[in-house]
């Protein structure tokens, strides 16, 4: 019965480290290695833990509810549209922009990018920004429309 107590305790004291190791990693990391190369506004890598939700986002245009383009031909308008649907898409899921782990970013003229960045800080958490891509398209589904963002979010624990 005494072996059978310590091998008891050692299985507790096992799971009390192994669950005290999980916990301390419950959100996503964000790392900068070492011999890449410097970012500016966000990260190189976002470690997802182990039993995270993930959630994908799909690329958002600056349509309102009703599907009319929002701001014309003003980028800066456009973009935060995308941002207001892209924050309303993670809410629908429990999510907020803090959650967002990675963006991919669509737009029609690389010249927009200064604006980008200042109105994606407006919304993504910037002292650990999500891992992010840029690509400049020649066009996206529609002439009027000068951006589309996509985002992958993690949350919570798998159920």
């Amino acid at each position: 019965m005494l072996l059978h107590k310590r091998g008891a305790a050692a299985v507790v004291l096992c799971l009390g480290v192994a669950t005290g190791s999980a916990a301390a990693q419950i959100r996503p990391r964000f790392v900068n290695p070492p011999g890449l190369p410097a970012p500016h506004g966000y990260s190189q890598l976002v470690e997802v833990p182990p039993g995270q939700r993930l959630l994908y986002l799909a690329g958002q245009v600056p349509l309102d509810s009703a599907g009319a383009v929002v701001g014309g031909t003003d980028f800066r308008a456009q973009a935060h549209q995308v941002f207001k649907n892209l924050r309303t898409g993670l809410a629908a899921a429990g999510a907020s922009f803090a959650d967002v782990v990675k963006l991919n970013y669509y737009i029609v003229d690389m010249r927009q990018l200064p604006i980008l960045r200042e109105v994606r800080d407006q919304y993504v958490n910037t002292a650990a920004p999500p891992a992010s891509t840029l690509v400049e398209v020649r066009r996206l589904f529609r002439d009027d429309v000068l951006l589309e963002v996509e985002a992958i979010a993690v949350v919570g624990r798998t159920q």
